[in-house]
């Protein structure tokens, strides 16, 4: 028992050795070390804890569920334009890993495919065909904003929209992608510089399909979350997610090929249990590489990662007071609104707790979330006190399951006094002066 107890222990020591380097030791090279040290620690961590790994099996769930329509809506935006003889190649390429038995799925898919093609869905198939597709895209962007702290999800009207982008551009850039990589690389001049000519040409793996797969990642991590992704973070999680993939593809298809006998116990069930495994590691390793994009973009969240953030009730308190007066100073000003991501970056605070206090306003009344999901003054700036403001982060509205301790008359009447004096302080004080107090493009910073 006691190595197991000191675990906890180690765990927080080296923690402490990883973050609070102090100053007589923090040198430049120690800081090249310990900087990817401190990534590396947090996605295994994050890995460990299994969040990710929960996302990932659901995702497994939804694409078994929806692969057949997926690839269908693909196959007829490709042969509107002439590319659906395409779509298998890729399909191929991405099971690649299963050997033979990814070939063999890449025709029963394609097999699947052309029977919805050929027949008569109606109505009824065709709407459930879309629902399905949509549902799958939706729990992608749900995966993504766990990842990326965010609680709100696109409202309704933006999901239509950029769902049906996803939909529709997704499936042809890739396609046109992958075909002009695949020329490219085989072009004469391309195989001089890379001295593949000849005969080694053949015996040289493509990089064209690699290229692409992290093409497609670094589009999937700037567009899925509901949040501003920078194109280097992108970038960074997309090349890392595509090397791991690459890798680990690699070594899969071996552990295949050498289990042949162990698989041949599962009879039929084989290729779909070695299927369903794949499919699970390949979206482990594309929350893992979208989980990286978040920490290059917010290093302040290596050493809290998923867990719940400390807050006090004077930083709420303060984090009120601040949001409300750049929502209304814009307001007042006529300028662009504010979103919970611009609060978050303006205030250096994590978006999940930018949204827990916003919710609190306006469940008050204080201000309300526009269509595009921005910002506003739910009342006139000079009908909001600030009395109001801390009365919704210090009394949230009634929930029967909040605890009602039985009375205490001497802690209930101090507790009294303290609110109103906190009240006292800020009497007579509204939005508007606070608006007016603050000096000219500090609400923009």
């Amino acid at each position: 028992m006691a190595p197991i107890s000191m675990l906890p222990s180690l765990h927080r020591q080296f923690e402490h050795w990883l973050f609070d380097l102090p100053e007589s030791v923090d040198s430049a090279p120690l800081r090249w070390v310990s900087a990817p040290l401190r990534f590396l620690y947090a996605l295994v961590r994050d890995l460990i804890r299994g969040e990710l790994g929960l996302r990932a099996m659901s995702l497994v769930y939804s694409t078994l569920f929806a692969i057949v329509p997926i690839v269908a809506v693909a196959f007829s935006v490709l042969k509107a334009f002439g590319y659906h003889k395409e779509l298998e190649p890729v399909l191929s390429e991405l099971l690649q890993p299963l050997g033979g038995q990814g070939f063999d799925l890449t025709v029963k898919i394609m097999e699947f495919v052309n029977n919805v093609e050929g027949t008569l869905v109606g109505t009824v198939g065709f709407v459930f065909l879309l629902y399905t597709v949509i549902s799958m895209i939706q729990k992608v962007e749900g995966a993504f904003n766990f990842v990326w702290h965010v609680e709100r999800p696109r409202s309704l009207a933006r999901r239509l929209g950029e769902y049906t982008v996803v939909m529709i551009i997704g499936p042809l850039v890739a396609t046109i992608a992958l075909g002009l990589l695949a020329s490219f690389e085989a072009s004469e001049l391309v195989s001089r510089l890379s001295g593949m000519a000849g005969a080694e040409a053949g015996s040289q793996r493509h990089l064209a399909p690699y290229l692409l797969i992290v093409g497609l990642f670094a589009f999937v991590y700037s567009y899925m979350p509901n949040t501003r992704v920078e194109v280097r973070s992108a970038f960074v999680g997309a090349l890392f997610c595509g090397v791991l993939w690459a890798a680990v593809g690699a070594l899969f298809a071996r552990l295949v090929l050498y289990s042949a006998k162990t698989m041949a116990i599962y009879s039929g069930f084989a290729v779909v249990l070695i299927f369903l495994l794949w499919v699970y590691i390949s979206w482990l390793i594309l929350l893992l590489g979208a989980q990286l994009s978040f920490y290059v973009q917010h290093p302040e969240h290596l050493r809290s990662g998923h867990s719940d953030i400390p807050m006090t009730g004077a930083l709420r308190e303060r984090l009120a007071l601040s949001i409300m007066c750049l929502v209304g100073q814009r307001f007042a000003a006529g300028k662009a609104r504010w979103t919970i991501n611009d609060l978050a970056e303006r205030l250096n605070v994590p978006g999940v707790v930018i949204n827990e206090v916003v919710t609190d306003l306006e469940d008050h009344g204080l201000v309300l979330t526009a269509e595009d999901e921005s910002l506003a003054p739910a009342r006139d700036l000079e009908a909001i006190t600030l009395a109001s403001i801390l009365d919704a982060i210090r009394h949230e509205t009634p929930d029967p399951r909040r605890p009602k301790p039985r009375a205490v008359p001497e802690a209930d009447a101090a507790a009294t006094r303290a609110d109103d004096a906190v009240r006292a302080s800020v009497a007579g004080q509204t939005l508007r002066d606070l608006v007016t107090d603050v000096a000219p493009g500090e609400g923009s910073r």
